[in-house]
């Protein structure tokens, strides 16, 4: 869906055989971000050969798949295509079902991969790089987003952060290598809260006081850092993390409380910050049980996108070769 070409072999329910990621950081990295051209280029380039290891791991061949599933949406749109085409060959060539799977759907039922005992209902949180949504899961077949950004999310903000203070991509374990030398409490930047008491999330104004700080009102993202701030980078690091996780707790935690649930899972790139990790075992209520996946299921994997595709199957789910893709996610 974005920069990991991703396959994995699922025994269903939920035995994961494989799960392999080629991943692109090396080719964007100078860039700042993700290039969607070169990322679709780099995805042909490499999905056979991700295909054919997982399988060999798996020690199973095409001949021995029921099913295919794929991510068709939200993403690059140049991405989304290249995987579908890919899935589409493999279920035509072998006569076996075909079905797409929301990318964010997948981030929300990838922990049932790693917890045997973890069913519904429960609330999921994802952040990632492209996403922040809180969803509850009633049942298998039923996702229910309870609220998501209305503009940058959660790892997006990371990550232009990060360039703000002249860090490396991927932004995350950047700012959070650097937040653990500094001090959490040196600058209070703003944490959002709707005014409607909807559990929406916005990121884009914590951006925007971060550039502010740095550059002045007004700043240019280019402009030199202000010689009178007076805090490290360090400082201005571990602030903001702590403004992000603050946000992401505080609406986790009161989905979870809305719901009713006693389970609470964390998925998409951002669930691998320990600063999130630790503040939400600190600060979760007696009764409520929150779950990480390990990292390999936190970013982008086509374990996930299995693991969901199988309980569409189960359900009856399937799509013929006319399956097209969705950047947005609306279709």
């Amino acid at each position: 869906s974005c920069d990991d070409t991703a396959a994995a072999v699922l025994e269903a329910p939920r035995r994961v055989l494989s799960n392999e990621v080629s991943s692109q950081y090396e080719l964007h990295r100078a860039f700042g971000g993700i290039v969607p051209e070169i990322a679709s280029r780099a995805h042909a380039e490499r999905v056979t050969l991700v295909v054919e290891k997982a399988l060999s791991i798996a020690g199973v061949t095409l001949d021995d798949l029921d099913a295919v599933a794929v991510t068709h949406k939200p993403g690059l749109v140049g991405s989304l295509v290249v995987g579908v085409a890919a899935a589409k060959a493999i279920a035509l060539a072998r006569g076996i079902p075909l079905v797409g799977v929301d990318h964010i759907e997948a981030h929300v039922v990838a922990a049932m991969a790693d917890a045997p005992d973890l069913e519904p209902p429960f609330v999921a949180l994802v952040a990632s790089g492209g996403h922040t949504s809180l969803y509850a899961v009633r049942s298998e077949g039923e996702l229910a987003c309870l609220g998501s950004t209305m503009d940058d999310a959660a790892g997006e903000c990371f990550d232009k952060v990060a360039v703000l203070l002249g860090l490396e991509q991927p932004g995350g374990p950047a700012i959070s290598r650097l937040a653990g030398v500094g001090d959490p409490e040196a600058v209070r930047f703003p944490r959002y809260r709707a005014k409607d008491g909807s559990l929406a999330f916005s990121f884009s104004g914590l951006k925007t006081a971060v550039l502010y700080f740095l550059k002045g009102p007004g700043g240019r993202r280019d402009a030199p850092d202000r010689a009178e701030l007076g805090v490290s980078r360090a400082d201005v690091a571990a602030s903001f993390q702590r403004a992000v996780v603050d946000v992401l707790v505080d609406r986790s935690l009161e989905a979870a409380a809305r719901e009713g649930a006693h389970d609470l899972v964390i998925g998409g790139g951002v669930a691998a910050n320990q600063e999130l990790r630790k503040t939400l075992a600190r600060r979760a209520p007696p009764g409520l049980r929150v779950h990480f996946p390990p990292p390999s299921l936190c970013v982008d994997n086509g374990a996930m996108v299995a693991l969901r595709g199988a309980q569409l199957l189960a359900q009856g789910r399937r799509d013929d070769l006319g399956l097209d893709v969705s950047p947005t996610g609306r279709a």
